[in-house]
């Protein structure tokens, strides 16, 4: 096995650490994702509860629902990957919806009602993330990628009971 790496902040990194999974385009599929990448993380070493596995969590369930509520096409499920390969952890949800689209990082919120119940869920990923983009997915589809920098009490590529 290669040793872990270390970042510029210090962290222990495993050298790759890789999620995939497709889940049905449904409510039920959204918090499955949400779980297993929170199971996933923690046996990565990003303990469940901690202040990045909460923002994992939020970022998971806000992704996921988007693809779910505003971006389902019949027929068709929704893939989440997460990984940890020499950086911070990176997020991404892909849907069959290339054609809708989130705005871009940094662009000025769409003006809603203030008292809208929905149409603020980018706002949260602009706000957890410390980076974020859309992607184009050919043939069909897009990927909306987010990573978050750990902070110092997360300690990744050492799991539960010290196990790597």
């Amino acid at each position: 096995m290669t040793p872990p790496s270390s970042s510029a902040t210090g962290h222990v990194l495993p050298p790759a650490a890789l999620f995939v999974q497709r889940f049905r385009s449904t409510p039920r599929g959204a918090r499955l994702a949400r779980r297993f990448v929170l199971h996933q993380l923690d046996g990565w070493g990003v303990p469940y509860g901690s202040e990045a596995s909460d923002t994992a969590a939020r970022l998971v369930a806000e992704l996921t629902a988007n693809a779910v509520t505003h971006r389902r096409v019949s027929g068709r499920d929704f893939e989440v990957t997460a990984e940890i390969v020499d950086g911070p952890p990176r997020l991404a949800v892909s849907d069959a919806r290339g054609e809708t689209r989130p705005p871009a990082p940094g662009a000025p919120p769409p003006a809603m009602p203030p008292l809208a119940e929905s149409g603020r869920g980018m706002l949260l990923v602009e706000a957890l993330a410390d980076r974020w983009e859309v992607l184009d997915r050919p043939p069909v589809g897009k990927t909306v990628v987010a990573e978050w920098d750990l902070p110092s009490v997360a300690r990744p590529g050492v799991g539960p009971a010290g196990r790597t």
